[in-house]
């Protein structure tokens, strides 16, 4: 047999650094998962999957580009447009349900807040 079969068409170093940034990206995704379940309150669930999604992301990135770039002897670039699409889209995602959710809780106005009511008059 030769070093090609036996590892793969990528260097040992190569397939390692990439099982480790797909493990690590794997494992963020699921804790973030597990957070979503686990915790009590809709401020603290909230937390666990916006920053177990975006360490996923990076890692499964970091993954990409590992790969890509030493099996096609070129820098591989184009996984950080997705990583950068979710580093922006989840936390402000995130700030809007937060916010929402702080609002409702508040006991905002309701669906017609935008109809002047005539001021109470005060008892007699």
């Amino acid at each position: 047999m030769t070093e090609d079969m036996i590892f793969g068409p990528l260097p040992y170093w190569a397939e390692i650094l990439t099982g480790v940034l797909v493990v690590i990206g794997a494992a963020f995704a699921a804790i973030g998962s597990f957070g979503l379940v686990r915790l009590p309150s809709f401020y603290r669930r909230i937390h666990a999957p916006t920053l177990g999604a975006t360490v996923g992301v990076w890692a499964m990135m970091l993954a990409t580009i590992t790969y890509f770039s030493v099996q096609g002897n070129s820098l591989f670039l184009h996984a950080v447009l997705i990583a950068f699409f979710v580093a922006v889209t989840a936390p402000v995602t995130t700030i809007f349900l937060m916010r929402a959710a702080l609002f409702r809780a508040r006991g905002g106005p309701g669906p017609d807040a935008h109809v002047t009511r005539p001021a109470k008059r005060p008892p007699r």
